[in-house]
């Protein structure tokens, strides 16, 4: 049997492992935590899924201590305010036009 076409494997046909840099996975990780979908971030960075991503992130938060998580607790903090303020803000718009168009 031929082991040709073996494009990241080993010479007896297992895959090997890829190694990436920590500053790597720390613009990975900043990708994830700036608003982008963990699967396009995998995708556009050629890895194998989101879940490695999910892993990198808890290391890196880890790693941080205390004030990562503090942190990120006050980033979902103000993302869900920021979506009730949106949610205001559409329900005001609809309203003058509502107002708006009996004046």
């Amino acid at each position: 049997m031929s082991k040709t076409g073996n494009q990241a494997g080993t010479s007896d046909g297992r895959k090997r492992r890829r190694r990436f840099t920590k500053e790597f996975k720390e613009e990975a990780v900043q990708m994830l935590l700036d608003g982008h979908a963990a699967s396009s971030v995998a995708e556009r960075l050629g890895l194998s899924g989101p879940s490695l991503l999910y892993s990198w992130k808890r290391q890196l938060i880890g790693q941080a201590g205390k004030t990562a998580v503090t942190l990120e607790s006050r980033v979902r903090e103000l993302e869900k305010e920021l979506q009730r303020v949106e949610r205001e803000r559409d329900v005001l718009k609809k309203a003058l036009c509502i107002f708006g168009r009996d004046g």
